[in-house]
């Protein structure tokens, strides 16, 4: 890593803190850049199937509603990571779920190696109970 000095080639301990601090934003940002991306995708991917109001959702916190916005009483949660983590996503989205007030959670996780121009191959994963819902309300079953 190339360190930048000062003219008179002495870096002090708060420079030093603060270059610290610097880099540890630099590798959040690319982790949110990556995350932000995944999301992107995802809504985008949902205009060009007809749902027109699909768009990123702000973050809020404790109180997060999820990713996707635009698909009222859906809650998407969007993740993309190295390893998967699928119990404790599941769990992230049910809390999601119930500050959206939503009836149903789909959690998309973007599979390694399968890249944003193939966002239809992106992982959809759900309660098996919600989905027998939707295939209820869909006509199938009694």
């Amino acid at each position: 890593m190339r360190r930048l000095l000062p003219s008179d080639g002495v870096v002090s301990e708060s420079k030093d803190m603060a270059l610290s601090l610097v880099l540890r934003v630099r590798a959040m940002s690319k982790n949110k850049v990556k995350g932000t991306s995944a999301e992107t995708a995802v809504v985008n991917y949902l205009i060009a199937q007809g749902f027109l109001h699909a768009e990123r959702r702000a973050l809020a916190g404790v109180n997060d509603k999820g990713d996707v916005a635009g698909l009222p009483g859906v809650c998407i949660e969007v993740k993309a990571h190295k390893s998967y983590s699928i119990p404790a996503w599941l769990k992230e989205l049910a809390a999601e779920k119930v500050n959206s007030k939503a009836e149903v959670g789909i959690l998309v996780v973007k599979p390694v190696g399968v890249g944003s121009a193939n966002t239809g191959n992106w992982w959809a994963i759900m309660p098996l109970s919600e989905a027998t819902e939707l295939l209820k309300k869909a006509g199938h079953g009694n």
